[in-house]
């Protein structure tokens, strides 16, 4: 992968280029940084495109300005695709990730060639004792953050990987993550039920491990009542990081969504 610093912006970039192949950009979950989807670049790397992104406040995305919140994120990964001529691109976020990815595309539909999100909600629909419960999660957790990195990251891998190889690589890059970038999180919540669903005019899936917490699963359900067309799939093995989890099941349902346009789980 090359790495480039996107200009006038704190956001660090990935690419690996395949010669009339179509683009894929993965966004990472929260507290890791891109390297989460090493078994995806090594599945895909001689097949398509791959973009990927580390996210303000994390990985090499550190040097932020004043002014700067996750809320920016999507217009800079907008100057990206302009910045390396992609005009449409297939985008996959996982956890964090997958609200990003859902912010992308309801800001720049035109772009978005299909949408893949996993252990995440419907960001504009999520049910708002949902949302204050996930919430006072988010509280607990920064509060052991600020008395211990470690201690943090011991108790975040159990509820973001199910694998212990899993868990040991989430872990690993959970220790990279500065304390300070937790203000960064701070705006999510103003992604959150801000705009109705438009018509989508690109294929949608969405999904979680079948060990992830029941929340989630739950979370999943509902988007489905919402949007009935899209395609679901739960992955046996799997808790919240399915890529990293289960990555073989992972590949191959990621590469059936690109090539159909839907995914049978």
């Amino acid at each position: 992968m090359q790495e480039y610093h996107l200009e006038e912006s704190p956001v660090v970039y990935y690419t690996s280029r395949k010669e009339n192949a179509e683009w894929v950009l993965f966004i990472h979950a929260a507290f890791v940084n891109h390297n989460m989807f090493q078994p995806q670049i090594a599945c895909f790397q001689d097949k398509y495109n791959l973009l990927m992104v580390d996210i303000l406040g994390h990985g090499k995305s550190t040097r932020a300005r004043k002014g700067d919140s996750i809320r920016k994120m999507s217009g800079w990964i907008r100057e990206i695709l302009n910045t390396e001529k992609i005009q449409k691109i297939h985008i996959v976020g996982i956890s964090l990730g997958a609200v990003l990815a859902q912010d992308f595309a309801n800001r720049y539909p035109e772009a978005v060639q299909s949408l893949a999100c996993f252990g995440g909600y419907d960001i504009n629909n999520f049910d708002v004792k949902m949302q204050r419960e996930n919430g006072a999660s988010q509280m607990l957790m920064m509060l052991k953050a600020l008395f211990s990195v470690k201690w943090f990251a011991r108790s975040n891998k159990k509820i973001s990987a199910y694998t212990l190889q899993a868990q040991e690589a989430f872990y690993q890059m959970n220790l990279q993550f500065p304390k300070k970038s937790f203000r960064y999180l701070a705006s999510l919540n103003s992604m959150v039920n801000t705009r109705q669903t438009g018509p989508r005019n690109y294929p949608l899936l969405i999904g979680c491990g079948r060990h992830d917490i029941p929340m989630e699963l739950w979370a999943v359900e509902m988007w489905k009542k919402n949007e009935p067309e899209c395609s679901v799939v739960v992955f046996e093995g799997a808790g919240h990081c399915v890529n990293m989890d289960t990555p073989d099941e992972f590949n191959a349902a990621m590469e059936e969504f690109w090539v159909y346009g839907n995914c049978k789980g």
